[in-house]
């Protein structure tokens, strides 16, 4: 993870007139360090030990806060906790069906499927989303 792209969420947050507190930051870069794309829950006890007081409820909050501003984008797949991701970017996922695991994956071609359904269906897209199940590699080794 860059240091200018937590200094830019940071300064994204100050211009909303959100206050950086020590638990918003550290939620903050523990996400944007996260390649994993990591449940509240997975946020919360990595940063227990750093932040006794803060509790779950508090790290919601603050994804919340974040995903009002747009940092932060929400992946609600299946019917496991959320998980949340810091990039924001157009981007599909790849997900494990054994362990969870999501990995970002980056396809611009299929950008053209939206302008295809709209000269097709006559509807007005405002998004899509795009989700390729499988067996990670971890996966695939343990489960011979």
């Amino acid at each position: 993870m860059s240091e200018q792209r937590l200094q830019e969420a940071l300064s994204h947050l100050k211009s909303s007139g959100v206050r950086i507190t020590p638990q918003r930051h550290a939620v903050l870069e523990y996400l944007m360090q996260a390649m994993t794309h990591p449940t509240a829950d997975d946020i919360y006890k990595a940063l227990e030990g750093k932040f006794p007081n803060m509790s779950v409820a508090t790290v919601y909050n603050n994804l919340r806060v974040f995903q009002q501003i747009g940092l932060v984008r929400e992946l609600t797949y299946g019917d496991s906790s959320s998980r949340f991701d810091c990039n924001t970017t157009e981007h599909y996922h790849v997900i494990c069906e054994s362990c969870g695991k999501i990995v970002d994956f980056h396809y611009p071609s299929l950008d053209e499927v939206e302008q295809l359904a709209e000269q097709v269906t006559g509807f007005e897209v405002s998004h899509h989303r795009m989700e390729v199940y499988g067996k990670c590699e971890d996966c695939q080794q343990t489960n011979h």
